[in-house]
């Protein structure tokens, strides 16, 4: 997500809050929280799947450590 996204994203909530948005611009920010909220979940997504793949590395071990010596 770029910063002039987040920035509108940001200019939006700010006019919601001291005059209120047109439909337009509801429309508008309604889509851009979609958009935000989709690159959050890209990122979730990303992570666990990090983290999946570690831990298929030493399938033994549930932390995921690679010379982990401890019981689980």
């Amino acid at each position: 997500m770029n910063q002039d996204l987040i920035n509108r994203i940001n200019e939006l909530a700010r006019i919601k809050k001291e005059m209120g948005l047109t439909p337009e611009q509801e429309q508008e920010q309604k889509q851009l929280y979609g958009q935000y909220i989709e690159y959050i979940k890209g990122g979730v997504r990303a992570t666990l799947d990090k983290a999946k793949a570690t831990r298929t590395e030493n399938p033994s071990c549930s932390c995921g450590h690679p010379n982990c010596e401890h019981s689980h």
